[in-house]
């Protein structure tokens, strides 16, 4: 059935199908880091196959299904439908909530959106290598990774989900959509017919993320959407009709039901601008509004060790996204409450001098001493903090740390402005990236396996024109 002609197409679905369809990118910086995005991402997926709770949501649906010319799942054997493909892929990048970030009136992964983009690469260059043809090169995956990055990351400048109390992975939706459905063939009609019904389908709500409901599902919600997106582009290719105004149909749309009738907008025009700006998680597996206190935390770590019973109070300094997020008192009752709690990251960084996937575990978690420099944590917000928050100039995560000792003394304030993964950053962390990326390949490749695939992927000029199917083949067991 075609398309419904009677209404003018919303202007953000067509200015989203021409952007993927028509925009060169010319930036030799995004694509460069844009490379560094795809090992990254890939690197966090290998990482998180160590926890059986991620490992126990991947697989087909049906055990036993074969697939042919399936979606290669790195790390795994499964081959699997593009679909289910896609929710292996993003959950396992999602899972340790370590990959890349974005932060403006919406919050997300950017790289979420690799769980679909991947899956469908490898599928859809098998479906060519099958008929003599050439695949995608990894510099067109670079190419789509560039231009999810950009429909997620300009959409959330502006406008809030989480105002409205649903989940950014609405926006890994969005933008999995577009660039999969020119993936698979799509033109304009097949682009923007898929987008509509994206946006029309449900959309999560954020209490997943919150107390008193903060769970796991946290790690699988954007695997989820970048699946939804692969089935939505799928049926559009196959002719599946479009809403042409599944935005702004008056009581029916988007903004008015989920929105409440604010109008979605793009702040600037689609280019390269997020990928250029991606925030990188370096050091830390832990939410990103947490970063630079992380930072500043281990930092004071040697000055407070031998005073842990000395400390009367500790001042954390923040911005008002970090507050309305992360800011946590009360019982922790998972990882996935722990790794998003503002004083829980400060506390384990005081200890330790370092924060690790691990650390969000029970068997840490039990330690008393974590919960009881919580109690003395004291968060306030600094007006300049959450102004230069969503200053597009500067763009900072800015906290500060300060410890105050029973006999009066404190040690200085460590305010840290822009984490390691910042753009302004960005030479400092490159280097730490690959190393970041090498040592989650050793955790599930022999010394052999990993050198070899760190050898065929960390030189752009190499990778950029290696077939698709190649890179993945590396990750294979």
């Amino acid at each position: 059935m075609e398309s419904i002609k009677t209404n003018r197409t919303d202007q953000l679905l067509e200015e989203i199908a021409d952007y993927v369809l028509n925009k060169e990118i010319d930036s030799e910086e995004a694509f460069k880091t844009a490379h560094h995005v795809l090992i990254d991402t890939i690197g966090c997926g290998i990482l998180a196959l160590n926890y059986p709770e991620c490992t126990k949501l991947l697989g087909p649906i049906v055990p036993g299904t074969v697939v042919p010319n399936g979606v290669r799942v790195p790390g795994t054997p499964h081959v699997l439908d593009p679909v289910q493909g896609a929710f292996n892929i993003g959950t396992m990048i999602r899972w340790l909530d370590y990959n890349d970030t974005w932060l403006a009136a919406e919050w997300g992964h950017p790289s979420d959106n690799l769980g679909g983009i991947l899956a469908v690469a490898d599928y859809v260059s098998q479906l060519r290598e099958n008929k003599g043809e050439t695949p995608l090169t990894v510099k067109e995956i670079l190419e789509m990774t560039i231009k999810a990055h950009e429909i997620q990351g300009i959409l959330a400048l502006e406008n809030s989900l989480n105002r409205v109390g649903l989940d950014h992975v609405l926006y890994v939706k969005i933008a999995t959509t577009a660039v999969v459905t020119k993936m698979l063939g799509g033109g304009k009609e097949e682009i923007t017919n898929a987008l509509s019904n994206a946006w029309i389908d449900n959309s999560s709500l954020r209490t997943y993320r919150h107390f008193p409901n903060t769970g796991s599902r946290k790690s699988w919600a954007a695997g989820d959407a970048t699946s939804r997106a692969v089935r939505l582009a799928l049926m559009a290719i196959k002719g599946e009709m479009g809403y042409h105004t599944a935005l702004t149909a008056e009581g029916w749309g988007f903004q008015d039901v989920l929105f409440k009738g604010k109008e979605l907008v793009l702040k600037r025009p689609l280019d390269s601008y997020v990928m250029e700006n991606v925030l990188f998680k370096v050091s830390y597996p832990a939410e990103f509004h947490a970063q630079t206190a992380a930072e500043a935390a281990v930092q004071l770590h040697p000055e407070v060790i031998e005073r842990i019973d000395e400390i009367k109070e500790i001042t954390i300094a923040t911005h008002e996204s970090a507050i309305r997020i992360i800011d946590k008192k009360g019982p922790l009752h998972n990882p996935a409450d722990r790794d998003h709690c503002l004083q829980y990251i400060t506390a384990i960084g005081l200890l330790k001098g370092n924060i690790v996937a691990e650390d969000y575990e029970d068997d840490v978690a039990k330690d008393p001493r974590i919960d009881e420099l919580r109690d003395k944590m004291t968060v306030i917000e600094n007006k300049q903090y959450s102004a230069d928050y969503l200053n597009p100039e500067k763009r900072s995560i800015a906290n500060a740390v300060q410890v105050h000792f029973v006999d009066g003394t404190a040690t200085d304030i460590v305010d840290c402005e822009y984490p390691l993964g910042h753009r302004f950053r960005r030479e400092e962390a490159f280097p730490k990236i690959i190393e970041k990326y090498e040592a989650n390949l050793a955790t599930q490749f022999t010394e052999k396996q990993a050198k070899r695939i760190e050898e065929q992927t960390v030189n752009y000029d190499r990778i950029k024109q290696m077939p698709i199917t190649d890179f993945i083949e590396l990750f294979l067991d």
